[in-house]
């Protein structure tokens, strides 16, 4: 029985996956909604995950929420500064962890 929902999961995930691929793989265009969320979702969703990660900060706690506060303009700062993703989460989460682990 685990093995069934197991390759039942592959399958749909697999499916998911490849049928944009299957969809749009001829020369015609691709519809003008599609670029459209193409252009605007990506943002829109790290929005979400910003105000989701930031939902339960504790104002008036003990630390003032300083260390969320400062792991957001870090990593802000540094994308603006060097326009790469990776190292702007990188250097505001390890901000964020000394910042919670040793300070407060």
């Amino acid at each position: 029985m685990i093995y069934a929902a197991i390759a039942v999961t592959a399958a749909v995930t697999i499916l998911i996956r490849f049928l944009p691929f299957w969809l749009f793989s001829g020369k015609g265009e691709v519809p003008a909604p599609l670029v459209r969320l193409g252009a605007v979702l990506p943002p829109a969703i790290m929005a979400v995950l910003v105000i989701y990660c930031l939902k339960d900060m504790p104002l008036l706690g003990p630390s003032h929420a300083l260390p969320e506060i400062l792991g957001v303009l870090v990593t802000s700062a540094s994308y603006v500064w060097k326009r790469n993703t990776l190292l702007s989460i990188a250097a505001g989460t390890l901000l964020y962890m000394v910042l919670v682990q040793t300070v407060f």
